[in-house]
């Protein structure tokens, strides 16, 4: 494999008592896979994990070795449960301190607004030592790099910002591409022919998304790859062989 084959992974820790105990619907993995997708990295792995010293720096030691970037979303604003960044520096056994950049920052957002920069809103400014900061434009309070680390905040539209004072930052492989093809028929008559497409085309995977609608069981079968010569071929092997079988589909999904 050369360095351009390369596969670039990344994994994701969202974190929040509120998400598991289902106050609030996560709404940040999709966009994260999404934006990583556009950079040529996959999102091979996802944790929720509590707002637990523990549970989060177990989770960060074991995903940022085992990919070649980590995520987290969460926890990192102004209340005393926003834990993220201690539980991230004593995972990396360094100390919490004020980003300076960070301070001034918040100062500058904060000057016009009742209470400035108080005691609560400067829990913001904190980073594990050796840390970078992420902008963002919305609120003032910058996410954090730390080597192949990346805290983003909890609120999506926040954490958006973020990805964006990212983009075209990280290295990444050439981006995974899809097509669709929805079939009026049970997942267990096509496996076959899915199987035979997938394994014929090197670079290539197919998923297969059942579903009831009209009375009726179908599917969507999404083919991905990195290759555009790759997805068309598999793409036209696949409607060939629903054709050939008497399958009722449709490029683009139903």
């Amino acid at each position: 494999m050369t360095a351009s084959d390369k596969i670039w992974t990344a994994a994701l820790i969202v974190i929040g008592d509120e998400i598991l105990s289902g106050r609030t619907q996560d709404r940040n993995i999709a966009q994260v896979a999404s934006w990583l997708q556009l950079q040529g990295i996959r999102l091979n792995e996802v944790r929720v994990v509590p707002d637990d010293l523990d549970a989060i720096g177990g989770a960060v030691n074991a995903l940022r070795q085992s990919h070649d970037y980590l995520f987290t979303t969460g926890g990192i604003g102004p209340t005393h449960d926003d834990i993220t960044v201690d539980a991230v520096a004593r995972a990396l056994g360094v100390e919490v301190v004020i980003h300076p950049e960070a301070r001034d920052m918040l100062a500058a957002y904060y000057a016009s607004k009742p209470g400035g920069l108080n005691e609560a809103r400067l829990r913001m400014a904190r980073v594990p030592d050796g840390a970078q900061l992420i902008k963002n434009r919305i609120s003032g309070a910058p996410g954090i790099r730390h080597g192949n680390i990346f805290l983003m905040a909890g609120v999506p539209n926040i954490t958006a910002q973020m990805l964006e004072g990212l983009t075209g930052q990280l290295e990444g492989g050439r981006p995974l591409i899809s097509e669709t093809i929805g079939c009026w028929a049970q997942e267990s008559e096509i496996a076959d022919i899915l199987r035979a497409v997938e394994d014929g085309h090197d670079d290539c995977q197919i998923g297969s998304y059942p579903f009831f609608r009209e009375g009726r069981v179908g599917a969507n079968f999404v083919i991905r790859s990195t290759s555009k010569e790759v997805l068309e071929s598999a793409v036209q092997t696949l409607c060939e062989a629903l054709g050939e079988e008497g399958f009722d589909f449709t490029p683009g999904g139903i």
